[in-house]
């Protein structure tokens, strides 16, 4: 094969998986027109169209969806290749793509990615937020991190931090002017931060446990976010209650800025955990990733 006609497979490969020619250009590293160029050189020299494009979406024709089949598996033989030969250095090099939730780049990474960061210099680290349920194969992600109750069955899964409880929060502020909720069934009088799902649109139902019964109340309120950072933000500035990581609130309380509420009600869940599909030859820098992020209980 040409290197010409390697670049252009390549090209259409990426495309097709990514369902867009701008994701797929910043993936390449290379401009959406000479993207679109290489393709469009690979659908001539065809003679068939492999991608069918308009102004909000592209997806591969039936003459891609073969394409794809057929040359996909070489390109992961050619990736897995390269990783191999990876192991052969003294130490591990290369990159590990990772997609969690917003919360979990606190809880779970800033207190040791410096360490891992220092320790292997060869290694490149790219964590994207996302709190929706993300496709890691689709999007090409090394790993995911989810909750523990959260995570397919299908996926190997490696604990990597301890048991998340959740709070009810509220400014004095507020409190000052509302008053506290007694029970959860009282929230729905008061101004609650919302959470937006990614993946279903809907919002977080706020969950609670007492006595071995599992709850759920869904709450209103003038605010809607999709992250909980911008939610504890808002319970600091008096807009409303939050519900969110006690981990991440804990300062907030400790200096009066915050108080904790329904505390006897709120539930506490499986820790973080890396999730991603089952492989042979894992890339030894995903290997060190993994073993250094793995939780381990203090003695």
């Amino acid at each position: 094969m040409r290197r010409d006609e390697f670049t252009e497979m390549r090209a259409f490969l990426e495309v097709a998986k990514e369902r867009s020619f701008t994701r797929a250009a910043a993936k390449l590293g290379v401009t959406r027109s000479a993207l679109s160029h290489t393709v469009s050189a690979l659908e001539e020299r065809l003679g068939i169209r492999l991608l069918s494009r308009t102004t909000r979406d592209v997806a591969p024709t039936a003459a891609g969806e073969r394409l794809m089949e057929c040359i996909q598996p070489h390109f992961e033989s050619i990736a897995a290749g390269i990783n191999a030969i990876s192991a052969l250095r003294d130490k591990p090099s290369g990159d590990v793509r990772v997609v969690c939730p917003d919360d979990a780049v606190e809880l779970v990474f800033r207190r040791r990615l410096s360490a891992f960061l220092r320790d292997f210099p060869d290694v490149t680290v790219e964590i994207i937020v996302d709190n929706g349920f993300t496709n890691i194969v689709e999007r090409q992600f090394d790993a995911g991190v989810r909750l523990g109750e959260a995570v397919a069955r299908d996926m190997v899964a490696v604990r990597i931090g301890p048991d998340v409880s959740y709070s009810v929060v509220a400014s004095p502020d507020y409190l000052e002017r509302h008053g506290p909720p007694s029970i959860p069934q009282d929230l729905t009088g008061h101004n609650c931060v919302n959470l937006r799902l990614p993946t279903s649109g809907g919002l977080y139902a706020w969950e609670f446990e007492r006595d071995g019964r599992e709850f759920s109340v869904r709450v209103e309120g003038q605010l809607t976010l999709s992250n909980i950072a911008p939610a504890i933000d808002a319970a600091l500035d008096g807009i409303g209650l939050a519900y969110v990581p006690t981990d991440l609130v804990v300062r907030h309380v400790e200096r009066g800025r915050l108080r904790q509420l329904l505390s006897d009600w709120c539930p506490t869940f499986q820790g973080y955990h890396l999730y991603y599909p089952s492989r042979r030859n894992p890339s030894p820098a995903f290997s060190a990733f993994v073993d250094a992020f793995r939780h381990r209980q203090r003695k």
